[in-house]
């Protein structure tokens, strides 16, 4: 199975000089977009809605920091509003890896197509 990497754009919408653009994991085993505790101040201003234990795939917990609400653009997909979740990651080789889980995924109307390794979009939601 490959990795997909999709290019997200995350804003403030209170303050849009507050903004960055960044290549994220999509992981259907995590719930939200989850970002390093270290960006966190990009984003000015934003509200700490909750604080939320979590479960690694190496089955380790770690507090979490739900924050919202903030503008989440997929590329190829449409803006939602959303929250987002700051975890202390460890950077490998000097670099993050943030996550785009299946919550963000479901708002944006896009879809993991398997085969062709790549998001794509959903023409229906589920009512269901």
């Amino acid at each position: 199975m490959g990795r997909i990497i999709a290019s997200v754009s995350i804003s403030n919408p209170m303050d849009k000089d507050k903004a960055f653009r960044i290549d994220a994991l999509v992981d259907t085993g995590a719930s939200h977009m989850i970002l390093p505790t270290e960006w966190r101040e990009r984003l000015g201003n934003i509200e700490e809605i909750r604080t939320v234990e979590l479960e690694t795939a190496t089955q380790k917990t770690e507090s979490g920091s739900v924050c919202g609400p903030v503008r989440l653009q997929i590329e190829g997909f449409k803006p939602i509003f959303t929250e987002v979740v700051f975890i202390k990651m460890e950077p490998e080789h000097g670099e993050y890896e943030p996550l785009i889980g299946y919550i963000p995924l479901e708002q944006s109307q896009a879809a993991v197509d398997m085969l062709g390794h790549r998001l794509i979009y959903v023409k229906r939601l589920d009512l269901k």
